[in-house]
Formats: C-alpha cells, structure tokens, sequence
C-alpha cells in the first residue's frame, strides 16, 4: 500500500525533502513523476533531475513572477495543467511516486481548490505514493494523509537580509 505525504509549515526544507525522497525513490528503482506548481522550473534540482535523471519526469506549472493572490487567468490555466498532468501520472500507472510541489501553496493562492488535491488521493487509491508540499496545507489535506510533516522555522538567515542563494535555496 503507497502512502500520502503532506510536508507543510513556514520553515524551509518542503521542497528539498521531496526532492530528497525522489532521489531515493529514483535510486531504489522508482519512476517519479515530480510536477512543481507556482515556481517556472528553473531552480537547480528541476534542471538536474531533467538533464540528468530519467527516473524523475520533471514538470512546471508556474510563471515567473507570481507570489501571491489573486492569481491571474494565465496563473490559473497554468494551474490547471498541472492538474491534469497529476492526474494523468497517477492513472498512467508509469510512476511509483507523484510530487506536486507547492499543491498547498497553490491552493492558499487560490490557483484551484482543496477538493482537487483531495481527488487525487482518491484516484491514488493507495497505488501511487503521493507527495504534497507547500505551506498553508488545509485541514481537510492533512486528515487525509498518512504522513504530515510540519517545517517550523525557529530562524531564517533572510531575515537578516541574505537572498536566496545558488545550491542552497535555488
């Protein structure tokens, strides 16, 4: 039976663990379907699993530019795609593991509703290990899942100014 993860909170790490859990998903032989919405796909472990892992398929549902609500039309479709192309990986039965990074994120944005991270899980079945991040996860998500981790940040270098750096932030 595959399980549902939900890796929310303010601190950071959400993104770097699915990425970590799909590396080892990968080596262990895995087919991982890693799907990023919000963000354009441009940060590094995006680019490395593209160029250099072809147990990981990598997609972006994002633009460059959008933080915060309300979202605009192209935010939304874009969204939307994402969607669909979850779907699709989960019912293709080409992958083991099935990332939607910043799902709850996208969803505090208002880019679609709880209720479509929720079909998903149901359409899983328990045949697909499915992986949600971001912050702000709902209620109703994190009853579902099997597994719920919440990053705290207790302190942030950003606070004093330090942008985000290559390697360890991008």
């Amino acid at each position: 039976m595959r399980h549902t993860h939900v890796y929310t909170g303010d601190g950071k790490g959400k993104t770097t663990a699915a990425v970590g859990l799909a590396l080892r998903a990968a080596a262990a032989g895995w087919r991982v379907f890693f799907g990023q919405f919000i963000k354009p796909g441009t940060s590094a472990e995006i680019t490395y699993f593209a160029e250099h892992c072809p147990a990981v398929t990598v997609a972006a549902f994002g633009r460059e530019g959008f933080i915060f609500p309300p979202p605009k039309s192209e935010d939304v479709t874009a969204a939307e795609d994402g969607l669909e192309r979850l779907r699709q990986a989960i019912q293709s039965g080409d992958y083991d593991l099935v990332i939607a990074d910043e799902a709850n994120s996208a969803v505090h944005a208002g880019l679609f509703g709880v209720e479509a991270l929720l079909r998903l899980i149901d359409m899983a079945d328990g045949r697909v290990e499915l992986v949600f991040t971001g912050r702000n996860a709902r209620p109703e998500l994190i009853e579902r899942a099997d597994l719920v981790t919440d990053m705290r940040c207790v302190k942030h270098y950003f606070h004093d100014g330090t942008a985000a750096r290559p390697g360890i932030e991008e």
